[in-house]
């Protein structure tokens, strides 16, 4: 027997990654210079493989990824 509950769970983790692999998606492509749309849609539509399309997209010319590198440097704190 299945109880509701445990289905329940699963979901809203698959909802969660869903969601944080959507936002990831949007970050990455705006630092790569493609714009949120682009890896937001992908990061809906296909989820964590969608991330993984946006990983293995270069790097526009000029783009924070390229300028910055893969990750911004944090500012000190005044």
């Amino acid at each position: 027997m299945i109880r509701i509950g445990t289905i329940g769970a699963k979901v809203l983790y698959l909802l969660f990654l869903w969601l944080i692999s959507a936002a990831a998606g949007a970050w990455l492509s705006d630092r790569k210079g493609y714009g949120e749309r682009t890896g937001l849609t992908l990061g809906l539509l296909l989820s964590v493989v969608g991330l993984l399309v946006v990983l293995l997209l270069p790097g526009r010319p000029g783009s924070k990824w390229r300028v910055d590198g893969r990750l911004p440097r944090r500012r000190r704190a005044l």
